[in-house]
């Protein structure tokens, strides 16, 4: 899930951007320390937005940098094991895709898109079904399920995160307007039950009245 949070900080601002507009400054070292970290307890930084506020500085002996209490917004992604989350094919390989969540990347195994057999169309990078000929290819927006979380704090490239698709619900967004338009005409089909009308209370009444 993505959260919009307000942060609070102490920010070093190095000694030769002093001169030049302190909350812009502050900002750029915001966004170049945080975006992409991981923090276990917040989550997976996006984004710095905005700073709020701006404290007084204060100079540390032998540190030509001031430093500043700083509140700042920022956008994060929060993960959690068995959550349902979009995110984009950017690459596919002959054991599974790798899915981009906006800040990292999540595997995709092979084993984990369908119960059919998988083939690699490398030529036109696409996962394929054998029988049902659905397919998985870079650019397609996906809807999976986390089952594996293992993030990193100090490296977060080595961060592990497994997807599924194979549940109910889950798949490329192709795959899903199709289930969506198969159960419409099942819906619609003669051979579907009909839903029984609602007994009114004047015929259970004339019921119980001839059972006496």
């Amino acid at each position: 899930m993505y959260y919009k949070m307000l942060l609070e900080d102490k920010v070093r601002v190095p000694p030769q951007r002093l001169g030049e507009k302190i909350e812009k400054v502050i900002l750029d070292v915001l966004q170049e320390q945080l975006e992409g970290s991981i923090d276990k307890e917040l989550g997976i930084f996006i984004c710095v937005t905005r700073v709020q506020d701006v404290g007084e500085g204060e100079i540390v002996p032998g540190d030509g940098g001031v430093y500043y209490d700083v509140k700042f917004e920022a956008m994060v992604l929060r993960l959690a094991l068995q959550e349902v989350i979009e995110g984009v094919v950017v690459e596919t390989t002959s054991f599974g895709a790798f899915i981009s969540l906006g800040p990292i990347d999540a595997m995709l195994h092979v084993s984990q898109i369908s119960d059919e057999y998988i083939n690699f169309d490398e030529k036109n990078s696409r996962l394929i079904c054998q029988e049902s000929k659905r397919f998985i290819g870079v650019g397609d927006t996906v809807r999976v399920r986390v089952v594996t979380l293992s993030l990193n704090e100090r490296e977060p490239r080595d961060s592990k995160i497994g997807l599924t698709m194979r549940q109910a619900g889950l798949g490329t967004a192709l795959w899903l307007e199709e289930e969506i338009a198969k159960e419409k005409e099942k819906a619609n089909s003669p051979d579907a039950p009909k839903e029984k009308a609602p007994e009114t209370k004047k015929s259970r009444r004339k019921e119980h009245a001839s059972g006496e």
